[in-house]
């Protein structure tokens, strides 16, 4: 529609005079609404939205069924037709049900019908509303008796009042939608604007509002009520629209920016490339580098090695691989943190806090990483001391590291070594190398922006070896204090000092760590918890972070302190506590199942609970074995300390024999040869009979025989064993013992005690045997692992012997 029309049409709505409409009096008589209008007509339903009578469009509906409806509706002479609203009918799913059918309709002459292609095309002329007073016939083509609804009397003023506030927001959508233009012509050549009823209804099909609502409109026979609806639906009409202005406009406004400055940028290199100061690339990348490096400290060799790269990045050509390799070593040498250091905080209190926050138990760990940070207290900075904690897995030694770097307030950069063959991933590759990257330790300083990070270095006794290199041996610079001042690295190929790093490392096992290697480290043991400690951790540390991950509150499931000790020592009697976490979480996930069938009632699991949660526990209370030539001993693994039953049986006594099962290793082995040769020759002296293994075929079985067993700590138990079978007497119970046994009858010392202690401990073992030599081992563990243990130690194995079997050995020599 053209400005020109569009003046006419407000012209015409702000006049009050019909005369401008422009109607004749014979078009005036074809249209007139209050002509005679027939009592029964056939009626057709719509789907989309209600008909009013102030409407003329056109409407296309299913040749099938609606063809006898119109073809009827033509034959009588006034060509009536009720329409009527449907509310979510499809057209295509069928003939909807006359009580489908809205009870006020809209009265329409049908003008123009076509068919084509299934489909019936006609002009609906709105006329009057209707009642539908009776049905005549349910099936298409539907036949009703209707009345028409008169308005009743309205008071002038209230009338010409709602009628200027309709035309009013008439004109504003106009001003916003010019396409609505058409729909107020149409309407000026049939109304005039003071028809008022006919302009309520042009106003409410003016609007995008549901089906229903204007459904409603056409309900309403009151004309200022029906005024006030329409108001409503009309004011809702302009917000929308003015947002759609609004959003509109501010589209076309990022548009044109972005073609403004589009066509500016442009403007501007041609501008600087014909004025010579236009910056290429190159220039950029050597300003970039150039600002990166006056913000740092570097030293005299690498800002040396700087000017002269980057110079030489000034000279090459963009497009040689050479400017790509000097561009990423630029990159890189800019972003290590040359001479910027975070302060460290000395706090001995806050640093036993954090301590304490982060761990339950573990005090001799924490009262030596305190000791560690008292010395750096004390001269001022931390460093010297590379820390290497090994323990069974799940102990906590990660989470150390972290409470480390918190209580120093220090960055935190874990990398993990397990696995690692290539000692290019410690010193970094050379430059002349496709792909080349420094090492780990560059990568490190640059994520944490720092010359003074705490470094985790994890899984150390895993690290490989391969054709590619010894990452082991690669370590032993960067872990060497002597050394690591002036750690070069084979990209960078510039002096760095790490003697500032904190190097944190862990372990499982001493055994694969080269001798090297370990003698530049700190060795800080974790053993395993007992059964109390992992109830606390359960409580503190694993409950509460397993609750918040699943979103849950403490009041809404509650695990009892019985049954997480029924977890503990059924399910998960490992030496740390992951397996402790994965079964928590595990119950947690069980109780939300619950929580969400019954939101109202709190989860509450208690022991009884387990076995339906959890299955039937793992580790039964198990009696520990009895009998003759069965002994219980303490050995020390990678995941633990771990309580060990030896058996020994005669098999026969038809020619001597030694026999061993229980997939021992090399050590093993050797300490049973010593433990039967010794038995063997010393019978008479410990009260058997001195040719009892001459005509014996001896098996010494150590069980779970396929789990590998392997350590110098089996002497004692198995000489034992041998001797109870051979004096045919069962030793004491509730004993466990650990020693290494010489063909002289010498016990000597072995390694760990604390796990083997924690292990008779778990088992509920109270009397021990270990070697005098680890009587200073003993000493040191903390009380609460001492408590109720009856500890005998032993120097030759006579002491074993008078502890098993309640009385001293004979005195004289070794029978041969």
């Amino acid at each position: 529609m053209n400005d020109e029309n569009r003046n006419d049409a407000f012209e015409a709505l702000d006049e009050d005079v019909t005369e401008y409409i422009g109607k004749d009096e014979n078009s005036k008589s074809l249209v007139l609404p209050k002509q005679q209008m027939p009592r029964r007509m056939y009626v057709l339903p719509v789907s989309n939205r209600p008909f009013f009578p102030a409407q003329v469009q056109p409407i296309v509906v299913n040749q099938n069924p609606w063809q006898q409806t119109l073809k009827r509706v033509g034959e009588t002479d006034h060509r009536v037709l009720g329409i009527c609203f449907v509310e979510d009918s499809d057209p295509e799913q069928g003939v909807p049900g006359s009580e489908e059918l809205e009870t006020i309709g809209c009265a329409v002459r049908v003008h123009h019908a076509q068919e084509d292609s299934g489909k019936i095309q006609f002009i609906a002329q709105g006329l009057q509303r209707f009642r539908i007073t009776q049905w005549l016939r349910r099936k298409p083509p539907y036949l009703v008796e209707v009345e028409y609804p008169e308005e009743p009397d309205e008071a002038a003023d209230e009338l010409k009042a709602y009628t200027m506030a309709i035309i009013s927001a008439i004109k504003e959508l106009l001003r916003t939608n010019p396409l609505y233009g058409e729909e107020v012509k149409q309407y000026l050549s049939r109304f005039g604007p003071d028809d008022s009823s006919p302009l309520a209804d042009f106003g409410a099909s003016m609007t995008s509002a549901p089906g229903h609502e204007l459904q409603e409109i056409l309900d309403t026979v009151p004309l200022l009520r029906r005024m006030e609806k329409v108001l409503l639906l009309m004011a809702k009409e302009q917000e929308v629209a003015r947002l759609q202005a609004e959003i509109s406009e501010e589209v076309n406004d990022k548009v044109q920016k972005h073609q403004r400055e589009f066509f500016l940028k442009e403007q501007l290199k041609v501008i600087q490339r014909e004025l010579g100061m236009a910056k290429d690339d190159k220039t950029a990348d050597a300003e970039r580098f150039q600002a990166r490096m006056e913000k740092l400290d570097p030293p005299e060799q690498v800002q040396e090695r700087f000017d002269d790269e980057l110079q030489k990045l000034q000279v090459l050509e963009q497009g040689s691989p050479e400017y790509g390799v000097t561009r990423n070593y630029l990159d890189w040498l800019t972003q290590v943190p040359w001479g910027v250091s975070s302060e460290d905080h000395f706090d001995l209190a806050e640093a036993r806090r954090i301590l304490d926050r982060d761990h339950d138990g573990l005090h001799d760990v924490k009262d030596r990483i305190v000791e560690f940070l008292a010395e750096g207290t004390f001269k001022g900075e931390v460093s010297g001391s590379i820390l290497l904690l090994v323990g069974p897995p799940g102990v906590g030694k990660t989470s150390i590291g972290h409470s480390v770097a918190d209580a120093l307030g220090r960055e935190f950069y874990r990398f993990s070594l397990g696995g690692m063959r290539d000692e290019a991933e410690i010193k970094g590759h050379r430059r002349t190398y496709i792909g080349a990257m420094p090492g780990k330790f560059v990568q490190a300083l640059k994520d944490s922006k720092v010359s003074n990070p705490v470094i985790m270095l994890d899984e150390i006794d895993k690290i490989g070896a391969s054709f590619q290199g010894d990452p082991a041996s690669a370590l032993l610079e960067t872990l060497d204090p002597e050394q690591n001042k002036e750690f070069l690295d084979h990209y960078l190929d510039v002096r760095m000092d790490l003697s500032k790093v904190l190097f944190i490392c862990t372990a499982n096992q001493l055994d694969t760590i080269p001798r090297p290697l370990l003698d530049r480290m700190d060795v800080i043991r974790l053993s395993g918890y007992i059964a109390e400690e992992k109830v606390a951790i359960a409580k503190h540390y694993l409950l509460p972070k397993l609750l918040k991950r699943a979103g849950l509150l403490k009041k809404q499931m509650n695990i009892t302190d019985a049954a997480i000790k029924q977890i503990i020592e059924g399910y998960a009697r490992e030496a740390g506590v992951r397996s402790l976490e994965k079964l928590l979480h595990k119950v947690i996930r069980k109780g939300i199942v619950k929580l969400l069938e019954n939101p109202d009632e709190p989860v509450k699991v208690g022991v009884s609970d387990l076995t339906e949660l959890l299955g039937q526990p793992a580790f039964k209370k198990e009696k520990s074995l009895k009998g003759i030539g069965v002994v219980t001993g303490l050995a020390w693994t990678a995941m633990g300390g771990a309580t060990l039953s030896i058996e020994a049986s005669r098999v026969h006594s038809s020619q001597r024999g030694f026999k061993l099962t229980g997939q021992l290793g090399d050590v093993m082995k050797e300490s049973a040869e010593i433990a039967y040769s010794y038995v063997s020759s010393n019978l008479k002296r410990y009260k058997g009979d001195p040719t009892f293994f001459d005509k014996s075929f001896v098996h010494l079985h150590v069980p779970e025989g396929a789990t590998p067993k392997d350590g110098p700590s089996a002497g004692v138990t198995m000489a034992t064993a041998l001797l109870s079978i051979a004096r045919k007497e069962a030793p004491q119970q509730n004993i466990a013992m650990t020693g290494e046994l010489t063909l002289t009858g010498q016990v000597l010392p072995v390694g760990g005690i604390r796990e083997k202690v924690i292990a008779a401990r778990r088992q509920k073992i109270s009397n021990l045997i270990l070697p005098e030599g680890n009587r200073g081992d003993y000493e040191e563990l903390p009380d609460y692992l001492k408590e109720g243990l009856t500890v005998n130690f032993a120097k030759q194995y006579s002491d074993v012997y008078q502890v098993c079997f309640g009385n001293k050995p004979k005195k004289g020599a070794s029978v041969h």
